[in-house]
């Protein structure tokens, strides 16, 4: 079965974004890039919340047509292009570059998604996320600790989740950011239990 996983950069004290959704507090290079570009590019699909996807649709479609672009940020433009694209938006009257709108999160419609032939999907957008994890439909998260405090922003867990999550992997980027890479393991062990 695909897993679901989530993939966030997070600032050391906890926030994915800045109070004004600001994300330049990230430290991407083009080590860090290329290990986003290798990894992603083996995934069946992108599951996005509105926001995320416009943040996305408002660079990389062209990014590679910038001569001042690195070599990761030009493979990840034809990378994010060619990803089928599941966006998740009440509102949004139209999405472009291979993407198929989706009013709302349908368990039992995820559940079939997974299901079927492919590899893993990623999440992009802490709200989109925090719905999953209401859910119960997420099997892994993939945090990305930046060497960055910013004070204030969003957090990608609210103050009342408690997940107890088990760590699998992880790695130390050169320019300080860590790879943390977290399994649900006792929800998905309840759920065994539980269909057993």
């Amino acid at each position: 079965m695909r897993k679901i996983i989530v993939w966030m950069s997070v600032s050391l004290d906890g926030f994915f974004e800045g109070p004004n959704h600001e994300l330049d507090w990230q430290k991407v290079d083009d080590e860090l890039h290329q290990h986003f570009n290798d990894e992603l590019s083996r995934m069946s699909a992108f599951l996005d919340g509105r926001r995320t996807y416009e943040l996305m649709a408002g660079f990389w479609p062209t990014a590679d047509q910038d001569p001042g672009s690195s070599a990761p940020t030009r493979e990840f433009a034809g990378i994010w292009r060619d990803m089928p694209k599941l966006v998740y938006s009440r509102t949004l009257e139209r999405a472009d570059w291979n993407s198929t709108i989706v009013r709302e999160v349908v368990p039992e419609q995820v559940l079939a998604l997974k299901a079927a032939p492919g590899s893993d999907m990623v999440i992009g957008g802490a709200d989109l996320a925090a719905t999953f994890r209401r859910l119960d439909l997420i099997d892994e998260y993939r945090i990305y600790l930046h060497p960055v405090v910013i004070g204030r922003g969003k957090p990608l867990f609210p103050s009342d989740t408690r997940l107890d999550l088990r760590l699998v992997e992880s790695r130390a980027f050169g320019n300080g950011v860590v790879m943390l890479r977290y399994v649900d393991e006792p929800a998905r062990a309840e759920a065994g239990r539980a269909d057993g």
